[in-house]
């Protein structure tokens, strides 16, 4: 028999398996995982079903078409970037019976940096100094922009090259010993986003995170700061906090609301302490890993995506900002604590008193 609803989560890493615990907890029945690969959250005992699929949207669309027969409506929580571009490639055809949380119209442009950078220009958020590097003839203009110097690929355009996700150069010798893997790269059709590093490191970033409905409401939000990441300079996150200035609230409404964003979307800025401003990093229009501490500070934004689907009434929670609350991926802390050598040996020796 055909039953009424089920949770898609996309992704069973860290973030996927965080949505699950947040649904569970909410007593949302009909938890379903769909990944890559068999991932931590695919033995969670919280799940109904694990379906594996393909890298492509054709392999997703016979899975989502297969899960149609079970459910009336499959409600997605996608994790990865890729999640988005392949559901866009098939949105047309499973939009009748899926959930999908973005704003198709725009997806693929707003997944750019250059794109998401244009906004704040419109939007008068502030930003780093940039320049979308796209011709192999061009490449010298990096030695335009003050060192140090980030490269980040357009991730829509770099699906299906090896590429690194960011690379840094410190020094115009950097950019010498570099020059003809970038060079390579962009002959390859890798378009990056050049721009100036902002001083600091993954402490100095914060995020604001909302559920913003396809009738352009914003119906649930969080702010929050991370505390470090791994690698420090330009990775992923280690440890957050819930405590954030409410600039960093205001400056991410505005670019939901500009840039006509649905779904779970999560800004990321930068404190710049030369002219004291937040600026924008990127927008990751899907759930992060840290998305966990919206819970802890008493916010349910993946549960306010599933209500709003069905149509219920959402109440409209409010951040504990009173409490300083912490949330830690253990592992790429300790990895963290490991890389400062002077710290190793107190970190054993703790251990074995625990």
């Amino acid at each position: 028999m055909q039953q009424d609803t089920c949770a898609l989560v996309m992704g069973g890493y860290v973030n996927g398996y965080s949505i699950i615990q947040e649904l569970d907890e909410k007593k949302v029945p009909n938890l379903i995982l769909m990944d890559y690969s068999k991932g931590l959250a695919s033995y969670s005992n919280k799940i109904k079903q694990f379906i594996k699929v393909e890298k492509n949207s054709a392999s997703i669309k016979s899975a989502l078409l297969s899960l149609s027969k079970d459910y009336k409506k499959i409600i997605i929580f996608p994790t990865h970037d890729l999640d988005l571009v392949l559901l866009s490639e098939i949105y047309d055809e499973v939009e009748s019976f899926c959930f999908l949380p973005f704003n198709n119209d725009n997806v693929n442009e707003i997944l750019k940096k250059n794109v998401q950078y244009s906004f704040c220009e419109k939007l008068n958020i502030p930003y780093p100094k940039t320049f979308i590097l796209s011709d192999v003839n061009e490449v010298d203009k990096i030695l335009e922009i003050q060192f140090p110097v980030l490269l980040k690929p357009n991730r829509s355009e770099s699906q299906n090259v090896e590429v690194f996700r960011a690379l840094e150069l410190k020094t115009k010798d950097n950019f010498f010993k570099k020059k003809e893997l970038i060079s390579d790269l962009v002959s390859k059709g890798i378009t990056f986003l050049v721009s100036e590093v902002i001083p600091g490191d993954g402490s100095n970033i914060y995020a604001y995170v909302g559920y913003r409905s396809k009738d352009g409401e914003i119906l649930n939000e969080w702010v929050g700061k991370k505390l470090s990441q791994y690698p420090n300079d330009f990775g992923v996150f280690a440890s957050a906090s819930n405590q954030a200035p409410e600039i960093v609230r205001e400056q991410g409404r505005i670019l939901l609301e500009g840039m006509n964003l649905y779904g779970i979307n999560e800004p990321e800025f930068k404190y710049d302490h030369r002219d004291g401003k937040y600026k924008l990093m990127e927008v990751n229009l899907r759930s992060m890993m840290w998305h966990r501490i919206g819970n802890n500070m008493g916010v349910n934004i993946q549960y306010s995506q599933y209500l709003d689907v069905l149509g219920e009434k959402l109440q409209f929670q409010t951040q504990n900002s009173t409490d300083d609350i912490h949330y830690v991926y253990l592992k790429y802390e300790i990895i963290n604590l490991l890389k400062r050598k002077k710290y190793a040996k107190t970190f054993f020796q703790c251990r074995c008193k625990i």
